[in-house]
């Protein structure tokens, strides 16, 4: 017959109510029927769970260690039972999201079409920016976001992976000397994704040891698809997110610069997402999330082999 949720449920009902009437009018049901559950469930576990004895329904020394097993078994199963009625259930409303610009229409972008084709009662308001937004004060749900240090306060769930890479055209390397050794790049042009005097220090890793150098460049821009043009026109060294050079790479229009190097950036090698446990909750949210946790992952192992 096996185990029922029914006899766990009038195991954990007499256990606690310390009798079979009480239990029974809890549940439902006849007291004969709480007392063939019970006896049913002792049957399949081969273990007498009340000592009958007395006037007073007390467990037995089995029936105490079996009592937290049922409580957390019945606790699962309603779980899992909320878990599957909100999958069945049609999602709607309104989610609204964040993520870098050059990130949100590269990669992210990609993704949403399947998600709403999948849910049509889901609406997505996508707000691209490279600023921090404030989750509560723009009402936000979901932010994913290019950072190593995300609010202690917050939810956190790393989503996809971010590779550095240093690269030029085949044109300027072939005018200006290809760098064999990170301090070469301080008698070529350099760009970055630059923010601040700070980013015209680069940190590059071989694996073992991280190299500082410091460059120089004619042309600075808060935006890495900017970077990424001027590389293209053949500007100079540009230090890039791997998914804005896939295709070039690809095709030879760029070609890697000290592949064997690293750059370390203070964006980190994550998109990371960040929510508050309250919206976490909301059920459209979650699906989301477990949408782009998957979608990322077989997305980034896509690019992994293409690049390889």
């Amino acid at each position: 017959m096996g185990i029922s949720t029914d006899m766990l449920a009038a195991f954990v009902r007499v256990a606690e109510r310390r009798g079979v009437t009480a239990a029974a009018d809890d549940l439902g049901v006849t007291k004969s029927v709480v007392s063939k559950r019970v006896a049913q469930l002792e049957a399949e576990i081969k273990a007498t769970l009340f000592s009958r004895s007395t006037r007073r329904v007390a467990l037995t020394p089995a029936g105490e260690a079996y009592l937290d097993f049922a409580r957390r078994a019945l606790v699962e199963v309603a779980q899992a039972e909320e878990r599957l009625r909100d999958l069945r259930a049609e999602l709607s409303g309104q989610i609204r999201l964040t993520a870098p610009v050059s990130w949100g229409q590269k990669v992210l972008a990609r993704q949403l079409p399947a998600f709403l084709q999948r849910h049509p009662g889901i609406e997505v308001e996508l707000l691209l920016a490279d600023r921090m937004m404030d989750i509560a004060d723009e009402r936000i749900d979901l932010a994913l976001r290019w950072t190593t240090h995300p609010s202690p306060d917050l939810v956190v769930r790393p989503l996809a992976s971010v590779g550095w890479v240093l690269v030029a055209t085949p044109a300027y390397l072939a005018a200006a000397g290809t760098p064999t050794e990170p301090a070469a790049l301080a008698s070529h042009v350099c760009m970055c994704y630059w923010r601040e005097s700070a980013d015209d220090a680069w940190r590059l890793n071989d694996g073992g040891r991280v190299q500082p150098v410091r460059v120089r460049g004619r042309f600075h821009a808060n935006n890495p698809e900017a970077v990424a043009e001027a590389a293209l026109a053949g500007l100079g060294i540009a230090q890039l997110p791997d998914y804005l050079c896939t295709e070039a790479l690809a095709d030879g229009r760029l070609q890697r610069v000290l592949p064997e190097w690293t750059p370390v950036t203070s964006f980190g090698t994550r998109i990371t997402a960040v929510t508050t446990p309250e919206r976490l909750r909301i059920t459209r949210n979650r699906a989301l999330l477990d949408y782009l946790a998957e979608a990322l992952s077989v997305a980034g192992s896509a690019t992994d082999a293409a690049s390889a």
